[in-house]
Parts: structure tokens; sequence; C-alpha cells
């Protein structure tokens, strides 16, 4: 019974775990391995990245958002019929996101990250974990091997020779992308085309919901 009790409150404790939230919602995932699929999107306040080329540069501070508890996050995700919840920001891992992705997995949510790997800590327990590293901070090296994508956004020509340096650190089996920075497609596109034609391990990651007119 102690034992219990012990259980009891040690979830009370976690869902009542706040975290400032930038915006969510139900929409379709746009990039990657799973574009295409219904997800739940939780865009969390706070990066310290600073991407020149971020569209989300809202996102940035951590302190101008509402706060939301864990239960809360919960059961907004659980209104809607789809599976995959995506933690994004900002930079996600700024947080604590043990308790978050522990409550929505005991939900029956699969957990989705998308993040620079810049954290002091790598928490979280997911079961996707879509790395896009930024060339103005180096990530935390314990994000490699949890790594199931490598996520490139291509915003200059030499990124594409940038973007080779990561692939020697990460699990073998993880996939490789290039994303044209959407404000420069035109000249990215074929550059990218060019390159994943005669390095066909890679593949091309495209922004489809900005071309849907979906968030």
């Amino acid at each position: 019974m102690q034992s219990n009790t012990k259980d009891i409150k040690s979830v009370v404790k976690r869902d009542a775990f706040e975290y400032p939230v930038m915006e969510s919602f139900y929409t379709i995932q746009g990039e990657g391995k799973f574009q295409g699929h219904a997800a739940y999107f939780i865009r969390l306040g706070g990066c310290d990245v600073g991407c020149h080329w971020c569209d989300v540069k809202e996102s940035w501070p951590k302190d101008t958002h509402p706060i939301k508890t864990v239960a809360e996050l919960v059961q907004q995700a659980s209104q809607f019929p789809g599976r995959i919840v995506v933690i994004t920001g900002g930079e996600p891992l700024m947080h604590d996101l043990n308790p978050l992705t522990e409550a929505l997995q005991e939900a029956g949510f699969r957990t989705h990250i998308e993040t620079s790997g810049v954290g002091k800590q790598i928490t979280g327990v997911w079961d996707w974990v879509c790395f896009s590293p930024k060339k103005f901070k180096e990530p935390n090296p314990e994000i490699f091997p949890l790594v199931d994508e490598l996520k490139v956004v291509i915003f200059h020509p030499s990124d594409i020779a940038w973007s080779q340096s990561w692939t020697s650190k990460l699990p073998f089996e993880s996939l490789w992308l290039m994303q044209p920075e959407w404000s420069k497609q035109v000249d990215m596109n074929p550059l990218i085309v060019d390159f994943v034609k005669e390095n066909p391990r890679w593949q091309i990651s495209v922004q489809t919901h900005k071309f849907l007119q979906i968030p």
C-alpha cells in the first residue's frame, strides 16, 4: 500500500509539471519520415540557438508564453484521433521533457521530437528523434546515438558539404535528409537534387505543409 501511495503521488506531481507553450495544434506533419501523417504539435517556448532564417522567432522567449501542465497538454492532445505528438520549439531540449513524454506514452501516443540537439541534458522518452543541427551552436553529443532522422536545412551551398560531417556520428540505420530553406528553394533545390542523385543514401525533405497552406 505504501508503494502505491508513492506511485500516485509521483503521477500527480508529474502531471502538474509545467511548460511554456507558444502554441499547440492538430495538423499534418509536413516534413521528414512521417510527412503526410496526422500529428499533434506542441511548440514550447524558449530557444538559445538563434537561426536567422527561423520562421517562428516568436518562440524564442522562454517567459512570454502561456504555462500549461502535463495533464492539460495530454488532455488537449487526446481530443484528436491522431496518435503522434511532435514536441518542437524553439528548442524543446531547454526543458525537462521526461514528465511530458512519459505521460503521453502512457496515454497511447507516439512521442516525436524535432531538435537541434542543443541542451545540457537530453531528456524525454522518444519513439522518433529528428535531429536538425545548426551551425550557430554545437549539439550535445549525447543526442547522436538516439537519432532516427538527420534533417539539415540547406540555406547556402556550403551547407551541403557541412551536412555530411554529421553522418559518421549517427546510427547506421538513421535517415539522412536535406531540406531547402523555404526562401532559398529556387537556388538550393537544383543543388540538392544533383547531390542526392549522386549520393542516394540521402533523401530530400520538402515542407509540404507550406504548399498545403496549413500550420
